[in-house]
């Protein structure tokens, strides 16, 4: 009973104006962030931390996680309408939605996409309320020796779960640890790797390296894209599914919302692993693989159902622990600092209306977005049709006035610029900067909790050993590096995301 308790207040919380009005704000842009090519959830997000200042942190958060779910549904109509994900996560869509739309079927394609989304959405946040409690009376027990053995673990799957070469993610996190540790030692006051630079004393900001990490460098690295597009606009109709649509498609939105709501739990998981995840599992289990590629409705409602579960429980760890999953979570951590809220088991307590106001709010936003996703598609299509030379300009001044403001410092401006160049170096050697943004943010953390439980067991190191909860986090990431360094699993990781793509 006392689950239904909470969530009515939390409702309570997420259906005040204030509240809504900011959840319809968060799912806005969220679509139209997912809509437009090339402008990720996790670079809008940083572009608007520098606004979570002036809000309340409830605030601050339903407008967030809007933006982050929102943009999974956008993410789909570019997908189905134009062969360009919207978002990375929907990369998978494109390959049966286009071929629907190609047919005179992007209508369906679309419904299906909207309907299972909202579906898979529903039923994670119903997974968070009742997963959460347990999770952090269980992470109130944790002390120093847990909490970094459980980050190593976070990090080593985050490192291993990053698509793309594993040498490159692991130099990538280890290159953010290294970020995470510039300002002053909080122990003895030294300044470390400073240069003799006074602004560097207090360390990098973290909206600063955000911004220019996923920000500027994704701006930059899309202005390569040529602009040529067939949209298949004059095709949007007859929106509701057929029969025999539903028939083959309530499986796989079945399975993707199960599929999804695990795999975005996992540290590194989230919505781009849990849609390739999908359309793999559909593939294998369709009667009919040979259709896949070429329009069939299940590629369409697996993958998309998938990422939107996926999205929303990568908020369990993050809630809970204080462990981001993925990037996102990461920034979301940081909106959170940003509001002095010490991210972890503690928020449930101490902050319950911010804990389940934010769950309460993805009930209402999943029904906003269904509502905003299928009547204003027209809308939606015609911003396509906006040339991307015009917008780049526009959101690059956006995001310096956004890191000035943070301490009216132009040093601010400078260092995002060079981190801007940083990510774009990062994008054309195909160093994924997601590890690299979770070790930023994990290193002073991880420091902290080693310090602490080094002082406590006074300098004996197997303290980590000797404690059975740290023991399995450190015994899981060991099995987990060798096991991801065996040949054959390194060869079938590194392929799995470029397959069939």
């Amino acid at each position: 009973m006392e689950i239904f308790h909470n969530l009515v207040m939390g409702f309570g919380v997420a259906i005040t104006p204030i509240h809504l009005l900011y959840a319809l704000i968060g799912c806005l842009l969220g679509t139209l962030i997912g809509v437009l090519p090339g402008i990720g959830p996790v670079a809008t997000i940083a572009m608007l931390l520098p606004i979570t200042f002036n809000l309340s942190p409830v605030a601050a958060l339903i407008m967030l996680a809007g933006i982050y779910y929102g943009a999974q549904y956008g993410g789909s109509t570019t997908a189905i309408l134009v062969n360009i994900p919207g978002e990375s996560s929907s990369v998978v869509t494109c390959l049966d939605g286009y071929q629907m739309a190609r047919q005179g079927r992007a209508g369906p394609a679309l419904a299906v996409a909207a309907l299972g989304s909202f579906f898979a959405g529903c039923v994670s946040t119903l997974i968070i309320a009742l997963a959460a409690p347990p999770l952090a009376e269980v992470a109130l027990k944790f002390g120093p020796s847990e909490y970094f053995s459980l980050m190593v673990f976070g990090l080593v799957a985050a490192t291993v779960l990053a698509h793309g070469s594993l040498i490159k993610a692991i130099a990538m996190v280890a290159f953010g640890l290294l970020l995470g540790i510039v300002g002053t030692d909080v122990n003895s006051g030294v300044l470390r790797f400073t240069f003799n630079i006074p602004e560097l004393s207090d360390g990098i900001g973290f909206v600063i390296v955000a911004m220019g990490m996923f920000g500027t460098a994704e701006i930059v690295a899309n202005l390569e894209l040529k602009d040529n597009r067939e949209i298949f606009t004059k095709d949007v109709k007859n929106l509701w599914p057929t029969r025999e649509d539903f028939k083959r498609a309530w499986a796989p939105v079945m399975r993707g919302t199960a599929l999804g709501s695990f795999l975005g739990i996992l540290p590194g998981g989230g919505a781009l692993l849990a849609s390739f995840g999908a359309y793999t599992l559909e593939k294998k289990v369709s009667r009919h693989p040979e259709q896949f590629g070429k329009g069939a409705i299940e590629g369409v409602a697996g993958p998309e159902s998938a990422n939107n579960a996926g999205a929303q429980t990568s908020f369990i760890p993050m809630l809970t622990l204080g462990i981001p999953s993925n990037a996102v979570m990461a920034l979301m951590i940081g909106a959170l600092m940003i509001q002095g809220i010490a991210p972890g088991p503690q928020v449930m307590n101490e902050k319950p209306q911010l804990f389940w106001g934010l769950i309460a709010s993805m009930w209402v936003g999943n029904l906003m977005l269904v509502v905003l996703n299928l009547p204003l598609i027209g809308m939606w299509v015609k911003l396509l049709t906006v040339p991307y030379r015009y917008l780049y300009p526009s959101i690059l001044v956006f995001m310096a006035i956004g890191v000035f403001s943070l301490s009216n410092n132009a040093f601010d401006v400078l260092i995002m610029a060079v981190f801007g160049v940083l990510g774009y170096i990062c994008v054309k050697l195909e160093c994924e900067p997601a590890p690299m943004i979770l070790g930023f943010i994990l290193g002073p953390l991880m420091e902290e909790n080693l310090r602490r439980a080094m002082l406590l067991s006074r300098g004996d190191p197997m303290t980590f050993i000797y404690k059975p909860i740290s023991a399995g986090f450190i015994i899981a990431a060991t099995i987990l590096l060798i096991v991801v360094a065996l040949p054959a699993i390194r060869k079938k990781r590194e392929e799995v995301f470029v397959e069939e793509v």
